[in-house]
């Protein structure tokens, strides 16, 4: 389906790629990784024709259909949800309209009726409508939504449209660029499922691991150091371990080579002096400078460790909501909520964007006043309360650094930049001010001083946002140590699993309570089959 064929490629005066080679068959899912800066997203726009490649070719099949999902979507116009999710063209767009406005208007029988549904049906447009409201409601739509304007939406919300046009049109090359970033628990489900018996080629960049296991069956590593694209067959977790081995026998390379080189220059060292050893020394003297040498391999980046320090304890009862009610206008997200959370609880939220997972967290935290009920605090809580958009505790004319110091004294420089550069801070970033930071930037920032400086209450929405695999698993083995209480929501399976001890589900306005993580949640609510997933 598509070959790329001693690729090369520079950009910024950096070698991203050098005589790269991959094949992409009819079929295959791929999930392409790499370290942020390696060039996915280059290699993206070189397969889309986008951009050119220094060298190489990019070749495709004169017959294969590519469609791809950005990471940001443009602007959707006047088109409905269910227009964007069917791709339909402007001339359908036309017919589907004017339909609707006989039917609302009760004159079916007008002959203009006739002629809008006779074409409509011509286009096919009675076959994408089905499947298009199918795909829209696994996405987590309601069917109230599907004839609204899209832009009446948030952006999360037109991405799942564009995401739902992609599914509908079915290409042979579905590319995805971080497909999940806007997808809520149970929606994400449904599209990992709905992937698993997808009849097209998949090439995906993702930073949700346990997405990738669930669909992929090969790996493309972009190696920064090697610029090249190396292939691995099997799931991400097959992937780290063939990786590791990998590394292991380019180590043993590299030391038989030393030793090599080594053993042939002692030789010329001894007897270069020698006469009748003369022929020898200069046979081996030409061999090390026509020897490839093996450059020192760099060990592949791990999850960063360091022992942060504990919060303070707090009493057996942190805080419980009684008979909480909140309203936003005339929709009712909670009537007479009871919830308790106790000391070292650690719990996750879950359920359909909208359904008030966020709101809790805002109860919890105190910044969202309640419209009834109590809000208990225990007397020795101490509150952290970590949203997506938090920049307001930084001080914009501090460095990075700075920040990060200032917010535990205890701590020392160089344990507090190797923790930044976890978290994607790199050598030069930890002297940036705060107030030139981006948003994703703030975010990660703000993770860090919770971290060396935590509460014994952590309410965390969607903490994972922003960072890559890597950092997300720093992340986890800081909270797996964490001894504190923490309630969180997230959308990254492979975090729920390592944290989460509880589940709530929020529906509806009713939370339901597991006492179990993620697996024991999905085995008692019944969407670990596949029609749960369908209609979740």
């Amino acid at each position: 389906m598509l070959t790329i064929h001693k690729l090369t490629k520079t950009l910024g005066g950096r070698t991203l790629f050098r005589d790269a080679e991959m094949t992409i068959n009819w079929g295959e899912r791929i999930a392409l990784v790499g370290p942020n800066g390696a060039g996915k997203s280059t290699l993206f726009r070189m397969i889309l024709a986008q951009e050119d490649p220094d060298g190489g070719t990019i070749e495709r099949d004169d017959y294969a259909i590519t469609g791809y999902l950005a990471q940001e979507s443009g602007d959707p116009g006047d088109e409905t949800v269910l227009e964007i999710a069917m791709g339909i063209t402007p001339e359908m767009v036309g017919y589907l309209r004017a339909m609707r406005e006989h039917e609302a208007k009760g004159t079916t029988g007008d002959p203009e009726y006739a002629h809008a549904q006779d074409q409509f049906n011509h286009l096919n447009g009675y076959q994408l409508e089905p499947k298009a409201k199918k795909i829209l409601a696994g996405l987590g739509y309601k069917e109230a939504d599907f004839h609204r304007t899209a832009r009446e939406f948030s952006g999360g919300w037109i991405m799942r449209a564009y995401l739902a046009r992609l599914l509908v049109m079915e290409p042979d090359l579905l590319m995805l660029d971080e497909p999940t970033n806007h997808l809520d628990l149970l929606s994400l489900l449904w599209f990992q499922r709905y992937l698993m018996n997808y009849p097209g080629a998949i090439l995906m960049i993702s930073h949700d691991r346990d997405f990738m296991d669930a669909i992929v069956e090969n790996v493309v590593e972009i190696d920064p150091d090697m610029q090249e694209l190396v292939s691995y067959t099997g799931n991400y977790s097959s992937y780290l371990e063939q990786r590791e081995a990998r590394y292991e026998q380019k180590v043993q390379a590299y030391r038989n080579q030393n030793k090599e080189i080594e053993g042939h220059q002692e030789f010329i060292d001894r007897f270069r002096q020698v006469g009748s050893k003369a022929a020898q020394v200069q046979s081996r003297i030409k061999f090390l400078e026509k020897m490839e040498r093996i450059e020192k391999p760099r060990a592949p980046r791990k999850p960063f460790k360091f022992a942060f320090p504990q919060p303070p304890r707090s009493n057996q009862k942190v805080i419980e909501l009684q008979k909480v009610g909140q309203a936003y206008g005339e929709k009712q997200i909670y009537k007479d909520l009871d919830l308790t959370i106790e000391r070292g609880d650690k719990i996750v939220l879950v359920g359909p964007n909208g359904a008030g997972k966020s709101t809790l967290l805002k109860i919890l935290a105190g910044t969202l006043p309640i419209n009834a009920g109590k809000r208990d605090v225990g007397y020795a809580t101490k509150f952290g309360y970590y949203s997506q958009h938090r920049s307001e505790t930084l001080n914009e004319e501090n460095t990075v650094l700075e920040e990060v110091l200032a917010s535990c004294t205890t701590l020392r420089e160089e344990d507090a930049r190797a923790i930044l550069g976890s978290f994607l801070f790199r050598r030069t970033d930890v002297e940036k001010r705060c107030g030139v930071l981006s948003g994703g930037e703030k975010s990660r920032l703000n993770l860090v001083k919770f971290l060396v400086d935590p509460p014994n209450l952590l309410l965390m929405d969607e903490p994972t946002t922003h960072l890559d695999i890597l950092s997300i698993d720093s992340l986890v083995n800081a909270l797996k140590a964490y001894e504190g209480t923490l309630v969180f929501i997230s959308h990254d399976v492979h975090f729920i699993r390592n944290l989460a001890e509880t589940t709530l589900h929020i529906n509806n306005g009713a939370v339901t309570r597991y006492t179990g993580g993620y697996d024991y949640f999905l085995e008692k609510s019944g969407l670990n089959d596949d029609r749960g997933a369908v209609t979740a």
